[in-house]
This record gives structure tokens, C-alpha cells and sequence, in this order.
């Protein structure tokens, strides 16, 4: 049996997915259709859980309008450990797939990337940040004025390439459409290039 999602479970499962972006009241109101008003005092709530709670590793953020989560200062030494840790392996598949789908839709938002691979990417957009692959260039001019993420000249090292020209080439767009996009489509396509290099070794 589906329980259904009180109103404050409703605003907290919407700041986390938003991510490091955040999300305004209005856009809030917009989606849950509850009054501003009453979304002010679910976040005043929530915030004032995360911060009575020291089990809690979240806290809740302002800025003008737009809310967001995060983790607790006292949680930074931690979470510095995790983003360098991983300098030393291979990338992941789940890393591989946001990093391909940046490389071949440049700029693009995260919420973008997140509608390509079906799942929030926050946490793989901040590990290529970590290893200098991807970075932010400007906002795009819609609400929330969400970071435009593009590759880095670290990428086109990483993969051999002189230039973003030499990305081996996606299917035809009569071949596919929005609904067949997917993050294995820009994988696929990326990965091309080192079993080509490899064959021709």
C-alpha cells in the first residue's frame, strides 16, 4: 500500500533533487501547488530540524529566494576526503556517462544531464569538477540561473583529442529523437574512439 508523501517530505525530496542549483519559492509553489506562505514555514521547519539534530548532516541554505541543501561545516574534512580519494581510480561508468554527455551537448544545465540519464548527477558533476574535466561557464538566463557546465582542455588530454572536432560522431539526428536519448547513447559514442585506437594498435 502507497503512502503518500506528507507536504514537508514533498519540499525536502525537491530541494535534493535540485542540487547544488537550489530551487526558488516560486518554483516550489509552481510544482506542489501549496502557498508560499505555507512552503515558508515547511522550510523554516526543516531548517530548524537539521540544525537541532547532530545526527543530521544536512542543512538548509538561503539565498534571496532560492533554497538549497548541504552538508554541516563540521562535515568538510570528511567530504574533502571523498572527492580526492577517487584521483587515484579510473573513472566510474556513472562518471563516464555525465562526462560524455557534457563533452557532446555543451554547455548544458544539470537538471539537463539529470533528464538525459534518468538519475541525479549532482554528485558526478562535482567528482570531474574535483579531477578538472568539466567546470561552469556562466548561468543560463532561465529561473534558478543554473550553472552551464563544458569540458576542460584536461578532458581533451584525458581522451587524446587536439580538439572537441575530434569527438567520434553521434548517430544521425534522423536516426534518433529526444525520446531514444540516453546516457549509453553519448558513452557509446565517446567510448568508439579508444576501441578504434586500440584496433589500430
Amino acid at each position: 500500500m502507497t503512502t503518500k508523501a506528507t507536504n514537508q517530505a514533498q519540499i525536502e525530496a525537491l530541494l535534493f533533487i535540485s542540487g547544488d542549483e537550489g530551487i526558488t519559492l516560486g518554483d516550489l509553489a509552481k510544482i506542489t501547488g501549496f502557498m508560499k506562505p505555507a512552503i515558508r514555514k515547511i522550510l523554516s521547519d526543516l531548517g530548524n530540524k537539521y540544525a537541532a539534530d547532530p545526527e543530521s548532516a544536512l542543512v538548509l541554505l538561503q539565498s534571496d529566494d532560492t533554497f538549497r541543501l548541504a552538508t554541516k561545516q563540521s562535515l568538510a574534512p570528511v567530504i574533502k576526503h571523498y572527492f580526492e580519494v577517487p584521483l587515484t581510480v579510473p573513472l566510474t561508468t556513472a562518471l563516464l556517462e555525465t562526462l560524455a554527455i557534457i563533452a557532446y551537448r555543451q554547455p548544458i544545465t544539470r537538471l539537463e544531464i539529470d533528464s538525459i540519464r534518468g538519475v541525479q548527477s549532482s554528485g558526478a558533476i562535482q567528482k570531474l569538477m574535483v579531477r578538472g574535466l568539466i567546470d561552469t561557464k556562466g548561468r543560463l538566463d532561465a529561473p534558478g540561473r543554473p550553472f552551464l557546465y563544458v569540458t576542460t582542455n584536461n578532458f581533451l588530454d584525458y581522451f587524446g583529442l587536439a580538439s572537441l572536432a575530434e569527438l567520434p560522431a553521434l548517430p544521425a539526428q534522423d536516426e534518433i529523437d529526444e525520446s531514444d536519448l540516453s546516457g549509453d547513447l553519448f558513452l557509446e559514442a565517446l567510448q568508439s574512439r579508444e576501441r578504434h585506437q586500440e584496433e589500430d594498435n
